[in-house]
């Protein structure tokens, strides 16, 4: 009986360890796309962080106050 716990167990650990690692791909490949974008705006056009920051602020703020969340 312990065995088979064991062999469940290594099992279920060696699933939740490889989602995991696709979890942070994706976290690392979504976070150069962003960092390119922001690079690519600022070489190019001048736009700053704090000002693409603010736009992407007041996207959310429109979005939630159309919804009727504030």
């Amino acid at each position: 009986m312990e065995l088979i716990l064991l062999v469940g167990a290594v099992v279920i650990s060696i699933l939740i360890f490889g989602f995991l690692i696709k979890v942070v791909r994706a976290a690392i490949g979504t976070a150069i796309m962003i960092a390119l974008v922001v690079l690519l705006l600022q070489i190019v056009f001048g736009i700053g962080v704090n000002d693409l920051w603010r736009q992407i602020s007041g996207i959310w703020q429109s979005l939630w106050q159309a919804i009727g969340g504030g």
